[in-house]
């Protein structure tokens, strides 16, 4: 069995890569109200800062800031998704548990890198808010509803034509 280490510092930043066990599957996007309730509970309760996130359909990212004294990332993602996926269960029906007594909604594990430094968040943010388009779903980062992106240009960080083709000098 491969033994997986987490590099847990108390009060770090880290990027996360959080899948559906269905890759096909649009549940994120389609049910985002359910959770963005599970996320805002778990976040606000542990005092979690979200720096950036992306909410794709069948996967998201998300870039955190830990409370100082706290590093265990590991329990708040698995509260989220436990949040959510009783959530979904509740409003359809036919979502059954497997075996286990688990809701087979999320991949069992997630993908965590440390943020190194100034360089390595901002480009970590910047792959969270071009993802939609990357992946097809946006033409640019602006037209996607669920991400940070809009947050970023209401505070002045980024320009509404960041990364579009005109941005980037690319005819259309």
């Amino acid at each position: 069995m491969v033994m997986y280490r987490r590099n847990y510092v108390p009060g770090g930043t880290f990027f996360f890569t959080v899948t559906l066990a269905d890759r096909r599957s649009a549940v994120l996007v389609d049910r985002v109200d359910l959770l963005r309730a599970a996320y805002r509970s778990v976040v606000a309760e542990r005092e979690i800062e979200t720096v950036a996130i992306c909410v794709m359909p069948d996967h998201l990212h998300a870039i955190w800031t830990m409370p100082a004294g706290d590093a265990d990332y590991s329990l708040a993602w698995a509260l989220i998704k436990a949040r959510f996926s009783r959530s979904l269960a509740l409003s359809d029906r036919h979502l059954a548990a497997n075996n286990h007594g688990e809701l087979p909604v999320w991949q069992r594990r997630f993908w965590e890198h440390t943020i190194r430094d100034e360089r390595d968040l901002e480009n970590h943010v910047n792959y969270i808010h071009y993802n939609p388009v990357k992946h097809g779903h946006a033409a640019r980062p602006a037209d996607w509803p669920h991400s940070s992106f809009h947050r970023f240009v209401r505070d002045g960080l980024l320009t509404i034509d960041w990364a579009s083709s005109v941005d980037l000098g690319i005819p259309e």
